[in-house]
């Protein structure tokens, strides 16, 4: 059958937290609880990352590698790492069932996939511990995927590795990469889907890559969130996006689309525009 077999989809900033905000807002305060000032941006780049490797790129980045060193008189080390790691994991698991509501469209938009027999698989930088929270109080909500994987499963080897979603096709019996498509809204999403060979799309509205809360974004001017959107779409493209989608509710298309691609011969990395 030379269509699309299944969806595998992100978590937070995806189909649950607008803007993924649970993470990004403990990450600022461990680092302000080292003494150590980091900005929205810096503390968003690595998204999508398992925790402990995102704090860890945190402290590779120039700037805050260059506060630390000022600041301890050392460069960072692994103990360092764990000891931050040790702070944020209690600090999420606290506030995170707050920031388990699913993105609008994203509800209505997985049953359609599902009533089309398409399977839904999941991938997350959040360890087991942490989906045990987000995963219930989802499921409560309306979203339901059929699977979910978390690095837990692949050795704690995350993203950009392409092992989850593997696991997911193997769990969900997906006979090929072609056949798959991963929606995610962080850079660590694409470069996952790439490394996996899959049809790889951004989300846009609502990403963390935009990085706006609901009400962020319904405060724009028309010509602030034109901007917005083609920023985030621009930064998911050059980093080896197949698509870019505004919202979720726009995948049913999507992949209608990509239907047509494989019956032309096409495959994932082909470097087409959005819809």
């Amino acid at each position: 059958m030379s269509k699309v077999e299944g969806v595998i989809f992100d978590w937070a900033g995806t189909t649950v937290d607008f803007g993924c905000f649970a993470p990004v807002n403990v990450f600022i305060d461990i680092f302000k609880n080292a003494s150590i000032d980091v900005t929205l941006e810096e503390a968003r780049a690595p998204m999508g990352m398992l925790k402990i490797d995102h704090i860890r790129a945190m402290l590779s980045m120039p700037r805050i590698s260059a506060l630390w060193e000022e600041k301890y008189g050392r460069v960072f080390n692994e103990q360092d790492v764990e000891k931050l790691y040790a702070e944020f994991e209690p600090e999420l698991l606290s506030s995170l069932k707050e920031y388990t509501d699913p993105i609008p469209g994203v509800v209505e938009t997985v049953q359609t996939l599902k009533s089309q027999g398409l399977r839904i698989g999941s991938t997350t930088g959040y360890t087991q511990s942490m989906m045990n929270v987000v995963v219930p109080h989802a499921k409560k909500k309306g979203y339901d995927p059929d699977y979910y994987t978390t690095p837990d499963e692949t050795s704690s080897v995350g993203r950009p590795y392409p092992y989850m979603i593997y696991h997911n096709m193997e769990k969900l019996q997906l006979s090929a990469s072609w056949k798959v498509v991963k929606v995610g809204d962080t850079l660590s999403d694409i470069r996952e889907g790439v490394n996996a060979g899959v049809w790889t799309v951004g989300v846009i509205i609502g990403s963390s890559e935009m990085g706006l809360s609901l009400g962020q974004f319904h405060a724009l001017s028309n010509e602030e969130k034109a901007e917005a959107v083609s920023k985030t779409e621009k930064s998911f493209m050059q980093n080896g996006a197949d698509f870019t989608i505004q919202s979720i509710d726009e995948l049913p298309q999507l992949i209608q689309k990509i239907n047509s691609l494989i019956e032309e011969g096409k495959r994932p990395s082909c470097k087409l525009k959005s819809i």
